[in-house]
């Protein structure tokens, strides 16, 4: 019952977290109350691009003509998506379990909860209470979907992401409230495979609002292309399900003006919250800060030997981010001198079509925090392998300082995006400057290429335009 290191949760976080530890030599124990991985690996991260990617395969067949290919017209079997999907998020959680045992790390199910010694006590599915001590505690409980005050979700006609992934059957049509990440994800999902689907962002920027300008206006006239209908600077008023279609007035934040949007199946995708409520913080008295667990640079809570990590504390909720919190957090604890994470650093990615992919300041952000710019853009018009693979649609923007040369962030729309950001992650690692992007020779023909014609054009030294 006594442990070197008690995580609570095995997402991303939690489960790497416990490996380092074990690692390093500690008795783990993992507490999971429902799935080992978390939500990523069972209802998230994976699961989706499963979903994601039977979207896209029935796309190219739909499209095999473009590349002289004749066939029938293919027909999507949206039970069968979706139990390929469960699947493969079946087969990562018992990876999960594998690599538990491998390194020796005990697991426990149960519900956790925080109390004085501090300890943690474990009520398991048949209620008993167990009580298990450790030098050090890690929560790792992760986040749900946030629900809006005027959106209740009821999980038929008002959905969350969850619900979203394994529906019994597919809506004719579909508004998805929220254009982050999520939203669109499931946006285009649901478009492709025969949905008819609208996009209601509170935000001016419209769609993925987080991002750089350019990307939003860019995947703004894509989806519009594709047929989906998007609401930017709109405002959800209410929702009315009394009927047999569901009524979703919406209001225009800038004139003023109302519609109302009939569908079969609202999609929250608002975001997500820290899941802190009933976990023991008020009895050891541990200070949160607008909902999130009050940490410092290494993951400590203002309890000494309680840690936490990933969604419950305010840094980007991204399973890469979580991940990396729990190895710093851990060899921290084990005495080590890890370096604290560079949140600057760090890259997103969204997985619809075209995929989006970007790292470190927006070109307007960069502005706002004083620098002067230089900024360089190369559509994937411009690029033989994108053209070759049928996606010559989006491009890759980088922006340099002007004064010094350092690399203040990239963005990305296109074709496999996702896989390319890493080599700028690593390059402003190394502060690597835009000239020497463009004197690192870059293969071709390839996707990446663009990224040193875009640093190229930040310099007027571009070749393919």
């Amino acid at each position: 019952m006594n442990f070197d290191l008690i995580v609570i949760g095995s997402g991303p976080g939690g489960y790497v977290a416990a490996i380092r530890a074990a690692q390093l030599g500690m008795n783990v124990a993992v507490i999971e109350r429902e799935n080992l991985g978390g939500i990523c690996l069972n209802w998230g991260c994976i699961p989706t691009k499963a979903l994601l990617k039977s979207a896209q395969v029935f796309e190219y067949l739909n499209h095999a003509e473009d590349f002289g290919i004749k066939g029938g017209k293919a027909s999507a079997d949206f039970d069968a998506i979706v139990k390929r999907s469960r699947g493969v998020a079946e087969g990562m959680s018992k990876g999960v379990q594998f690599l538990m045992k491998k390194n020796k790390i005990n697991v426990i199910m149960g519900n956790a909860k925080l109390v004085k010694g501090p300890k943690v006590a474990v009520t398991d599915a048949e209620g008993k209470v167990t009580e298990y001590t450790a030098k050090n505690i890690i929560i790792a409980t992760g986040g749900r979907a946030k629900q809006l005050p005027n959106l209740p979700i009821d999980g038929k006609k008002i959905i969350e992401y969850r619900k979203a992934m394994s529906l019994e059957n597919l809506p004719k049509r579909l508004v998805v409230v929220g254009a982050g990440a999520i939203g669109v994800e499931f946006g285009y999902f649901y478009h492709t495979i025969g949905s008819e689907v609208s996009i209601v962002e509170f935000m001016e920027q419209g769609l993925v609002p987080r991002e750089d300008a350019d990307i939003s206006k860019e995947l703004g006239k894509i989806f519009s292309k594709k047929g989906i209908k998007v609401y930017g600077n709109w405002v959800v008023e209410t929702v009315d399900t009394s009927g047999k279609e569901i009524k979703v007035n919406v209001k225009n934040r800038k004139d003023g003006k109302t519609e109302t949007i009939l569908c079969d199946v609202v999609l929250s995708a608002a975001g997500v919250t820290p899941n802190i409520e009933n976990i023991g913080l008020e009895d050891l008295g541990i200070v949160t800060d607008r909902g999130f667990i009050k940490v410092d640079d290494y993951y400590q809570t203002n309890v000494p030997g309680v840690y936490a990590i990933g969604d419950v504390i305010a840094t980007q909720a991204l399973a890469h981010v979580a991940s990396a919190e729990g190895i710093t957090c851990v060899e921290k604890i084990a005495g080590h001198h890890p370096e604290v994470i560079d949140y600057n650093n760090i890259p997103g990615c969204t997985y619809c079509v075209p995929e989006i992919a970007s790292v470190g300041y927006t070109e307007q952000g960069a502005k706002d925090a004083g620098y002067e710019v230089v900024v360089g853009k190369f559509p994937f018009m411009a690029s033989g392998k994108a053209k070759a693979a049928g996606h010559p649609e989006g491009f890759v923007k980088v922006i340099f300082d002007k004064k010094y040369g350092e690399w203040l962030g990239a963005h990305m729309i296109g074709y496999n995006v996702t896989e390319m950001i890493a080599e700028v992650v690593v390059a402003r690692k190394l502060e690597t400057t835009g000239h020497e992007i463009i004197k690192s020779v870059h293969p071709h023909p390839t996707m990446s290429e663009a990224i040193m014609e875009a640093a190229a054009a930040a310099y007027g030294e571009v070749i393919h335009l």
